[in-house]
């Protein structure tokens, strides 16, 4: 189990969650570290098919910790924060080549990193609590940290996201909703349940063909129009030889529902 964040399982979804909600769920370099290292190794954990990301206490996550890293990063040198903001990177990239869909499901505050991690997500849940902040430049800082700027245009759109990441200032729980940025708002009391069962719903689905999903939908930002179309034939060529398509087709046959396998 994890030492710098909680992982709880029910069947084959995994919940993440920031564990210090006393603090707002700030990030640590300890558990940028360990998220990262957990989303690389889950693209080779068959036991999990989709994670959700979680509020705790109220709360997303307040983005890194003043005292326990803004502070030591004033005193190091090029080398040391360069190696520190290719870490942070690193979660991202992480995050989006798991080859599992991740689910954000975001209460409360959702600022710095942490609105990043939920940026970084394929699904965002939301409550009207929420408070997205992209506050970079509010610390002296660009705003273009760990892919925002390439990340939220696509999300929100050139516009949104400029003013954004330029002012720093919390995007709303409903401008969430009306850009984009969050696929639907619940109550505060069901957003974990009804993450999950967004979560297990694409969790019943065929999972080989979700991670040809998520690695296109990654893949295809780079691409010209011709290179993807390209690329999407040999993808759905390759989910073509599954036993989960041959399953839906008997089953479509049989007028049944598919019970799909994964392979």
């Amino acid at each position: 189990m994890p030492d710098h964040f909680k992982l709880t399982r029910d069947g084959t979804v995994a919940t993440v969650v920031l564990d210090r909600p006393d603090r707002k769920n700030p990030l640590t370099f300890d558990s940028y570290a360990e998220l990262r290292d957990w989303f690389r190794a889950l693209q080779y954990d068959d036991e999990t098919t989709a994670v959700v990301f979680a509020s705790n206490g109220g709360n997303f996550s307040s983005g890194g910790d003043v005292h326990d890293i803004i502070g030591p990063l004033v005193e190091m040198d090029m080398k040391d924060l360069l190696r520190f903001t290719r870490m942070t990177g690193d979660l991202v990239k992480a995050m989006l080549h798991c080859g599992k869909p991740i689910i954000a499901a975001v209460d409360g505050i959702c600022v710095g990193a942490g609105a990043i991690i939920a940026m970084a997500s394929d699904l965002r849940l939301g409550t009207a609590q929420a408070k997205t902040a992209f506050l970079f430049t509010r610390v002296g800082l660009a705003g273009c940290d760990m892919g925002a700027c390439a990340m939220l245009p696509r999300i929100i759109g050139q516009g949104r996201a400029a003013e954004l990441l330029y002012t720093g200032r919390a995007m709303s729980a409903e401008e969430g909703a009306a850009w984009g940025f969050f696929n639907r708002l619940v109550p505060a009391d069901d957003l974990l349940a009804e993450a999950r069962k967004l979560a297990q719903r694409i969790s019943e689905g065929p999972n080989f063909a979700h991670m040809m999903t998520k690695t296109m939908l990654n893949q295809e930002w780079s691409m010209t129009l011709d290179q993807a179309i390209e690329s999407e034939a040999q993808a759905q060529a390759i989910c073509m030889q599954t036993q989960d398509f041959r399953r839906a087709y008997e089953a479509f046959v049989a007028k049944e529902k598919p019970v799909f396998e994964g392979d």
